[in-house]
């Protein structure tokens, strides 16, 4: 039989257990709740901002002269005048004289033309003389009818012809005379000049080249899509120029004067073209536009009333994504009347001060709850100051 100690210490030991247990049980603390997560998408979002638009349409060109002009010779002899404005660069105004061509031998042509016509019309007023001594023998003739030689009609006719010639050339010697002056037929610009004092020039020579600084020109090429947004075709539009010259932008004023008509057949581009006046501001203070200048032009286009300009990838088959009043996902159908690079011009569709979604989403569904990156902020915050309060309070206790 087991003794009275034999069965005490079994349960003492188990009841000890029990007892070491439950102590260390009541000192664990109960498991935290998990906070709930908050899995709703954040979006970033754009303020519509509706604002009146005129459209302009870009294009690009290289300045040049309304005119240009090629002088040539146009008699033989010994360049024996060059003025110091005819060189590369110079400026001439219309009708300075440019150079002179050695006139020794016009000069006698033409007294030999003056010499002539007034031999042809001393021989003329003989000839009347002896028409009308003629005529009157032939009156105190009763009997015989004159013949037109007899009254020496035809010899009249030739005296008369030859006058005629004799004007003539003495025409053609004044107009050679003046030709060995070289002048500016308007205000220039000198691009070239092939000719030196002393050289000897005939008959078609090129003698240098000038530019017209009247009006410039600017041929810019548009694509046929573009053409719509300008009014009446572009003609009489303004025209901004701008150019980057000695390391700042500047800018022109100017107008499209015409359209050249044709589409080009390698570019497959319309040309207008826009005239500047005064470009080298000759008459002005303006700065001056140099002829070679790459410019751009910006062209006044017609009016697209109140629209919104947004990045073109936001716009999918003619939607829009926004987040409406509740925090959710909506789609606008909207209407894009211009797309220009990365951005679309919307005429319709999209409201002043509707919030548009600017970010991507993952799997976006219309109607889901979306949040703003300061409502979650705010939520923080809130949360935040929440548990510093029961902190506090518990503290307290």
């Amino acid at each position: 039989m087991a003794t009275k100690k034999q069965i005490i210490l079994p349960i003492a030991v188990i009841s000890i257990g029990i007892g070491s247990f439950l102590a260390i049980s009541a000192l664990k603390k109960p498991p935290e709740e998990k906070e709930a997560i908050d899995n709703t998408p954040l979006v970033a979002v754009k303020q519509v901002k509706l604002e009146p638009m005129t459209f302009k349409v870009s294009s690009y060109g290289v300045v040049n002269a309304k005119y240009e002009t090629e002088l040539v010779s146009q008699v033989n002899g010994e360049i024996v005048f060059l003025s110091d404005t005819f060189v590369r660069g110079g400026f001439v105004k219309k009708g300075d004289i440019l150079a002179r061509i050695d006139s020794s031998d016009y000069d006698a042509d033409l007294i030999d033309a003056e010499a002539n016509l007034a031999s042809a019309r001393a021989t003329l007023v003989q000839e009347r003389a002896f028409g009308k001594v003629a005529e009157e023998e032939w009156k105190r003739i009763k009997d015989g009818v004159p013949t037109e030689l007899s009254l020496r009609k035809p010899q009249l006719a030739q005296e008369l012809a030859k006058l005629n010639s004799s004007e003539a050339g003495l025409k053609r010697a004044k107009r050679n005379v003046e030709r060995t002056i070289i002048k500016a037929p308007y205000d220039a610009l000198i691009e070239s000049r092939n000719i030196g004092l002393g050289s000897y020039v005939s008959m078609g020579t090129k003698l240098g080249k000038v530019l017209s600084t009247h009006k410039a020109e600017i041929r810019l090429p548009l694509a046929d899509k573009e053409i719509q947004y300008l009014v009446n075709k572009g003609k009489d539009a303004d025209v901004t120029l701008v150019a980057d010259l000695g390391g700042s932008k500047q800018e022109w004023a100017g107008k499209i004067v015409r359209s050249e008509g044709v589409i080009d057949s390698r570019s497959r581009m319309t040309y207008l073209v826009a005239e500047v006046i005064d470009p080298y501001g000759l008459q002005s203070d303006k700065s001056e536009l140099r002829y070679g200048t790459y410019v751009t032009a910006n062209i006044a286009g017609t009016d697209a009333g109140d629209v919104v300009v947004m990045p073109r990838h936001l716009v999918i088959n003619g939607q829009i994504a926004i987040l409406d009043d509740d925090k959710k996902l909506r789609y606008k159908d909207v209407n894009v009347i211009r797309q220009s690079g990365a951005e679309v011009v919307i005429s319709d569709g999209l409201t002043q001060n509707m919030e548009v979604i600017i970010s991507a989403l993952d799997y976006p569904v219309e109607g889901m709850k979306l949040a703003l990156p300061e409502d979650k902020l705010l939520q923080q915050n809130s949360e935040g100051e929440e548990s510093d309060t029961q902190l506090a309070m518990e503290e307290k206790e």
